[in-house]
């Protein structure tokens, strides 16, 4: 099974694949981790898209993929689980904020801003609103939508 993790920064991603990880025995990939794969940024793309597909067999495990960019979607095999995890802009801000010392640049909260929604519109199987929602929560609706 593949498990697509789909939203902005800061929104609980990666907070939810760890925690489903450790509960799932799940590999992890995010973002463009699938470079480790070749030499070649389309080499290691194809690679990746295989690997991905074997994950979609019966009994082959469970991969679980973190996307914060609109451009690595596609790269998701036709029946992954698209959990679209979304937070409110404050909550976004003050998380990202604890990543820069505790302080947001205008600029950075301008561009977090401009972001703010821009998966709203992606097809999902689950949203999950992590500033409503423990992360304990959100994975056991998770498992749930696998079975």
């Amino acid at each position: 099974m593949v498990i697509a993790l789909i939203g902005e920064s800061c929104t609980g991603k990666s907070t939810l694949a760890n925690a489903l990880k450790t509960q799932l025995g799940a590999k992890v990939y995010s973002g463009k981790d699938y470079l480790r794969l070749s030499k070649g940024e389309a080499e290691a793309k194809q690679k990746f898209k295989a690997l991905l597909s074997t994950y979609m067999e019966p009994g082959a495990g469970t991969l679980i993929y973190v996307i914060s960019e609109k451009e690595h979607i596609a790269i998701l095999p036709e029946g992954a689980l698209r959990v679209l995890v979304t937070a409110d802009l404050p909550v976004i801000q003050e998380r990202f904020a604890r990543r820069t010392g505790g302080k947001l640049p205008p600029p950075l909260a301008a561009m977090l801003e401009k972001k703010h929604g821009m998966f709203d519109a992606e097809p999902h199987d689950i949203l999950i609103k992590s500033s409503e929602m423990s992360t304990d929560t959100a994975c056991a609706a998770i498992v749930e939508r696998m079975k």
